[in-house]
């Protein structure tokens, strides 16, 4: 769909394009419901799971109303298999290090956000040093 479609609402149900005020609840409805999903697809991308599929979900629900999301989608498509097919043609030597920097990374912001204590916590274990220094 071109973008001259979709800013003519070819894309939104019949009921959405009575009048100005559907049409104005539509676009906020899409907007909230798109940026949550894509707020919580960045939020998930560094942990095990399905984090960019996430974003690339928040990206193609905001894209059905705004033209600036099917662009960012297309270009983030592009990208993501760019990075995909470079890391594909690494050593296994530099993908080890790429995943390895990717767990030091969940471990810091799982410590950084008292993830650590609070399951310490559960299983009786009072250690210090479980505990984020942002929560101290």
């Amino acid at each position: 769909m071109t973008n001259e479609a979709r800013e003519k609402g070819a894309m939104r149900p019949d009921w959405a394009n009575r009048n100005a005020t559907t049409r104005t609840v539509w676009r906020v409805g899409v907007g909230l419901v798109g940026g949550l999903v894509l707020a919580a697809g960045i939020v998930m991308i560094p942990y095990p799971g399905p984090g960019w599929l996430v974003v690339f979900a928040g990206l193609a629900i905001l894209a059905v109303e705004f033209s600036w999301a099917h662009r960012t989608l297309t270009y983030a498509r592009s990208k993501y298999d760019a990075w995909t097919d470079w890391l594909r043609r690494q050593h296994l030597a530099v993908r080890l290090l790429i995943l390895a920097l990717t767990g030091v990374i969940v471990v810091a912001t799982i410590w950084l956000l008292n993830g650590f204590a609070l399951v310490g916590g559960w299983i009786g274990l009072d250690w210090p040093w479980l505990g984020s220094p942002l929560f101290a």
